[in-house]
């Protein structure tokens, strides 16, 4: 339609970029409309409405054009025709990206989200950068981006001690089994692997929060714990064997949870891993003259003439000589240059670290680890209870993550069973089933609203199979499945696309939309624009299906439909696969 627009323009003797549509904001009197009438005035000194009642004369003879009326102070309302939209639908359903166009430069993106920390369960506060980042992942791999997700483990530093003095003060019996261990390179006995695997992530989640409360109580036990940070860093052997057990269990209950979620990362970087990147920066820094002494800590300024509030310098060293978390993060960008040279590098985190990730960010252009506007911060605000505040348990404890899965798996076999769904199913079909709907719910409830404002998750209404919910999106695409089973049965098959009835009409006109909406999506990491477009074409299809008789309409329109219905369910799929989304076979 804007091809035709913009042609009517020329043939007015007026720039043809003034071709822009829009869809209408009135979709009872049109599909598109244009303000280009406006913007063209003002600039040629002529009348808007004049300009858009000749644009609408040329547009009357254009065979795209159904109906082109000028309306009010220059505005255009545009219905396209019948065979536009046949045509349109056509080539859709010969696209196996089903209209959405990859990008034409493609980039390197190393996606940074999830954030999870060794020896500690995951919280309801890892939901989001988890769904929220893999969904982005997902969009930027679907555009053409070689894309890498990183976990970014936080696998070192004083928790790491608190711990290994925490399980040896309780397991006595470690410190003997490990007496012997030579350096952080050698290899435990089977008695030692035996003992040392007696440690557990409950034990160690356990253990975690007495033993920092404890920390700030007593001086002493806060010193032997930061020389057992030390001691492992410098590679003590039996802290290290400690420290890659606490690694590998940790791991192993991540991965466990995240796959549940459909989230599943190409690395595991920890902060680990750029502990000796840390001395040479540190040195490299020095010789570029950015470390600046403050008060007995060196330190990177950031801060711009032109900014308009201050921005604290990055702390590098603290004065008593340790590296620091923005030093790890300074460290990381220079891994993944080194690793995967990184055109983009996002990073999937609470916006309230705003200004933790500018400062990092300014440190890394002017060390020259990064080019300039390469970094981005994709922030995103907080998943609340009823009450408003952060989501907790009724207890008012920190609720952990699988707890919440949990919670969504139970209610989500309580939806099938309340809609009378899933009988048919075998047992582990069935689970399989309700898994999905536990997914579609928690993701959907998420990713249905922009990721910079906080929402309230309800886990009643948000497990519907009715209103803009995960679980009514499975149902429809359940639904076609269904229907081409049917159909299949019958010995019917989609054949070309005639647009004929409004609700056809309708229905192609969204899913002309998709690649827009993932063009959008793209450039503002914005996913909730995929899952306003996948329950736009979900109610869409279900009003076409009351509609539009399929099953037993003549040979031809039965083709044209069954078609359309196919088409419905690759770009719904589509659409739901890039929200981290996987629709069952049956219900």
């Amino acid at each position: 339609m804007g091809e035709a627009v913009a042609a009517a323009f020329a043939l007015e003797g007026l720039p043809d970029d003034l071709g822009r549509v829009t869809p209408s904001n009135r979709p009872d009197l049109a599909d598109f409309q244009s303000n280009a009438a406006l913007a063209a005035a003002k600039p040629l000194k002529r009348d808007p409405t004049e300009i858009a009642a000749a644009v609408a004369r040329s547009l009357h003879r254009h065979p795209a054009v159904d109906s082109a009326e000028a309306a009010g102070p220059g505005f255009l309302n545009l219905r396209v025709s019948n065979a536009l939209l046949s045509a349109r639908a056509n080539a859709l359903a010969d696209d196996p990206r089903a209209g959405a166009e990859p990008v034409a430069a493609p980039a390197r993106v190393l996606v940074d989200y999830g954030g999870p920390n060794v020896a500690k369960e995951m919280i309801v506060s890892h939901l989001r950068a988890s769904i929220i980042g893999e969904s982005i992942k997902r969009l930027h791999r679907f555009a053409g981006d070689r894309t890498l997700g990183d976990a970014h483990l936080g696998d070192w530093g004083f928790q790491m001690g608190l711990l290994i003095v925490a399980v040896l003060d309780e397991r006595i019996e470690l410190v003997d089994a490990l007496a012997m261990t030579g350096d952080a390179d050698s290899k435990p006995t089977a008695a030692q692997q035996a003992a040392i695997e007696l440690v557990s992530l409950e034990d160690l989640d356990r253990l975690y929060p007495i033993a920092a409360a404890r920390a700030k109580a007593d001086p002493l036990y806060r010193e032997r714990a930061r020389r057992a940070t030390a001691e492992l860093q410098a590679g003590r052997g039996d802290y290290q064997l400690l420290w890659r057990q606490f690694v590998r269990i940790t791991k192993q209950t991540l991965e466990r949870d995240f796959h549940a979620l459909g989230v599943d990362f190409d690395l595991w970087k920890g902060e680990s891993d750029v502990e000796p990147l840390i001395e040479p920066m540190i040195a490299d820094l020095e010789a570029k003259g950015l470390l600046v002494e403050d008060q007995g800590a060196r330190i990177i300024r950031v801060a711009r003439p032109e900014d308009r509030r201050e921005l604290p310098p990055l702390l590098i060293v603290s004065s008593e000589g340790a590296a620091m978390y923005g030093t790890t993060d300074l460290a990381t960008i220079v891994d993944r240059r080194r690793y995967f040279d990184p055109q983009r590098i996002l990073y999937v985190v609470d916006q309230r670290q705003a200004d933790h990730f500018e400062t990092v960010f300014r440190a890394a252009y002017l060390a020259a680890y990064a080019r300039e506007g390469s970094l981005e911060h994709i922030g995103f605000g907080t998943m609340n209870g009823p009450d408003g505040k952060p989501f907790r348990t009724r207890e008012g404890g920190v609720l952990k993550l699988r707890d919440l899965i949990d919670m969504a798996l139970t209610k989500a076999r309580e939806r099938l069973e309340e809609a009378g769904l899933g009988k048919e199913l075998s047992p582990e079909l069935l689970d399989d089933t309700a898994l999905k709907v536990a997914v579609a719910t928690l993701k959907f409830a998420d990713l249905a609203s922009y990721r910079g404002t906080s929402y309230v998750f309800d886990l009643d209404r948000f497990s519907s199979f009715e209103g803009k919910t995960g679980p009514y999106l499975l149902y429809q695409a359940v639904r076609v499945k269904s229907l081409l089973r049917k159909a299949t049965a019958e010995g019917l098959e989609a054949g070309e696309v005639t647009v004929a009835a409004p609700a056809e009409r309708d229905l192609v006109l969204v899913l002309d939309a998709f690649g827009q909406g993932v063009n959008e999506a793209y450039a503002r990491s914005a996913p909730n624009v995929i899952a306003d477009h996948a329950w736009r074409l979900a109610q869409s299809f279900s009003k076409f299906y009351q509609a539009c008789p399929i099953l037993t309409a003549n040979p031809a329109i039965a083709a044209s439909r069954l078609a359309l219905a196919s088409l419905t369910l690759k770009q719904l799929e589509l659409a739901l696969d890039l929200l981290g989304i996987s629709a069952p076979e049956r219900m």
